[in-house]
C-alpha cells in the first residue's frame, strides 16, 4: 500500500470516527416526547421498560405522555391543530385521514426511504394518497365481553350466538336481574361506539357499510335491520341508561364493576379488568350472528398505531425510535405485553404465558377475518359521529323512519368520499 492510500485511509477512518462521535453526541441530547395511551394499558412500567432499550442502544431519550384512549385523542388533536404535537404519537387508524390532510403528521414513506428501511416486514401501513402516515404497532381484536355470573343470575343458560337468542337473554337479565344487558357510547365527542359496539354487530354477519368502495349504508336490509334490532333493546331498557353521554371507558367502567352483562371491547383491555376487578367471573365469545347467517363471521380490530408529528424538529431519530418499536425482538414483546397480534410480519410472540382468555380470543380471531372499514377512512371520525347523531334522532323518535334515517347518513357520508 502506498504512503498516499495509508494516508487517505487515517483521514477517512478519522472522519468517519469524528461524525459517528458528532451524531452520537448530539443524539445524547435529544429527547423525543412521546404521546400515547399504551402506556396505560399495559402492566405497569412496561412501557417504560421497553422505551428505556431504545435510550440504551441510542442514546435518545422517550419521554411518555402516557394518558387514557380519550384524553389523548383529545390532546393530539388540539397539538395538530396548534402544530404543537408530541414528536411521536400514538395513533388511531381513524384518525390518519384528518391529521395527513391537515399535514400535521409527517409523510412516513419518504422517512423509511431516507433510511433505507425495509417496510416489506410490516404488516399493515395506513396511507394518504398513496404514502404511509400511520403504522400498526400491535393489533388488537374486539370479541364479546361476557359477564358469566349475570347471565347465571339471569337464568341465561348459554351464552347467546345469534340476533334472536341474544334479545331473549337480555330479556331475562332486564327481567331478573337489576343490571344492564349492552352497552353502546354514543357520546358525540368520541363516536367510536359506531365502530366498535355497533358496526362489529354487521361485520360479523358478513355485512359492510360500504359497495364498491363507496358508503352504502341505503338500500342495506341487513344494516337497517340491526338498526332497529338497537331501536329495539333501547325501547325495552335493554341499554346502559345514558348511553348517549357515555364515552368507551364508561361502557368499560360498568363491566369491570360487574353492572353490565355484556360489552364489545378490545382484548387491551384484558390486563387492566383483571388488574382492577380480580374477581370478575368473565369470558369472551365470538360476536352474535343474524339468525339466518351461517358464514365466516368479520371480527373488528382496532391497532396501536405510531406516527411522527410534522412540527417535530427530529424526524430522523424519531423514525429511528419507529424502527426499533418495530423490530422482530421489541414488537413481539410488545404483543405479548399488550395481549395482542404483531404489527411486524417476522415478529414471533410467546403467548404461552398470557391468560388463557387471550388464547380463547385468539381462537376467536382465527375463526373469523380482520375488518374494520373505518381504517383510513376519509374523515373517519366525522363518519362515525354523523351515524352517531342520526341513531340517536331515529332512538328519540326525532327520525320517522330507519330507511331516513340511513339516508340522511348516507347523505352525509357521500359528501365526506366526494
Amino acid at each position: 500500500m502506498t504512503s498516499w492510500m495509508k494516508k487517505c485511509l487515517v483521514v477517512a477512518a478519522s472522519a468517519a470516527m469524528t461524525v459517528g462521535m458528532t451524531a452520537i453526541a448530539s443524539a445524547d441530547d435529544v429527547t423525543l416526547e412521546f404521546q400515547q395511551w399504551w402506556g396505560v394499558e399495559l402492566p405497569d412500567g412496561a412501557l417504560q421498560e421497553i422505551v428505556d432499550g431504545f435510550t440504551q442502544e441510542s442514546g435518545v431519550a422517550i419521554e411518555l405522555l402516557s394518558n387514557p384512549y380519550a384524553d389523548t385523542k383529545t390532546q393530539v388533536a388540539a397539538g395538530a391543530a396548534t402544530g404543537t404535537m408530541a414528536d411521536v404519537v400514538g395513533l388511531d387508524g381513524s384518525w390518519v385521514y384528518d391529521f395527513a390532510k391537515q399535514e400535521a403528521i409527517a409523510n412516513l414513506s419518504e422517512l423509511m426511504e431516507a433510511d433505507g428501511y425495509d417496510d416489506s416486514q410490516l404488516s399493515d401501513q395506513i396511507k394518504y394518497e398513496g404514502s404511509t402516515y400511520m403504522i400498526p404497532v400491535v393489533n388488537f381484536a374486539y370479541p364479546l365481553y361476557v359477564n358469566l355470573d349475570i347471565l347465571e343470575e339471569a337464568g341465561v343458560e348459554e351464552i347467546p350466538t345469534t340476533w334472536t337468542e341474544f334479545m331473549d337473554a337480555c330479556a331475562k337479565i332486564s327481567e331478573n336481574t337489576d343490571y344492564a344487558a349492552y352497552c353502546i357510547p354514543l357520546n358525540t365527542e368520541a363516536p367510536n361506539g359506531i365502530q366498535n359496539q355497533f358496526s362489529s354487530w354487521l361485520w360479523a354477519s358478513g355485512g359492510s357499510l360500504l359497495k364498491d368502495g363507496k358508503p352504502g349504508l341505503t338500500d342495506n336490509e341487513l344494516l337497517a335491520n340491526l338498526v332497529d334490532y338497537f331501536k329495539e333493546m333501547k325501547e325495552n331498557g335493554y341499554l346502559s341508561d345514558g348511553v348517549e353521554a357515555m364515552h368507551e371507558q364508561d361502557m368499560v367502567n360498568e363491566f369491570e364493576n360487574g353492572r353490565l352483562a355484556f360489552m364489545v371491547d378490545g382484548i387491551s383491555h384484558l390486563t387492566t379488568i383483571k388488574k382492577e376487578s380480580p374477581d370478575l367471573n368473565f369470558t369472551y365469545a365470538p360476536m352474535p350472528k343474524a339468525d339466518d347467517y351461517d358464514g365466516k363471521s368479520g371480527l373488528d380490530v382496532a391497532c396501536w398505531g405510531i406516527g411522527i408529528a410534522e412540527n417535530c424538529e427530529h424526524k430522523e431519530e424519531a423514525m429511528a425510535f419507529i424502527e426499533y418499536m418495530m423490530s422482530p425482538e421489541v414488537n413481539a414483546k410488545l404483543s405479548q405485553l399488550a395481549n395482542a397480534f404483531p404489527g411486524n410480519s417476522t415478529a414471533e410472540p410467546d403467548y404461552s404465558e398470557n391468560d388463557e382468555l387471550f388464547l380463547k380470543a385468539f381462537e376467536i380471531f382465527q375463526d373469523g377475518y380482520a375488518i374494520n372499514e373505518f381504517t383510513g377512512a376519509p374523515t373517519a371520525e366525522d363518519l362515525m359521529r354523523s351515524m352517531n347523531e342520526q341513531l340517536i334522532l331515529y332512538f328519540d323518535g326525532d327520525t320517522a323512519s330507519v330507511d331516513d334515517m340511513l339516508a340522511a347518513t348516507q347523505e352525509a357520508w357521500e359528501a365526506a368520499y366526494n
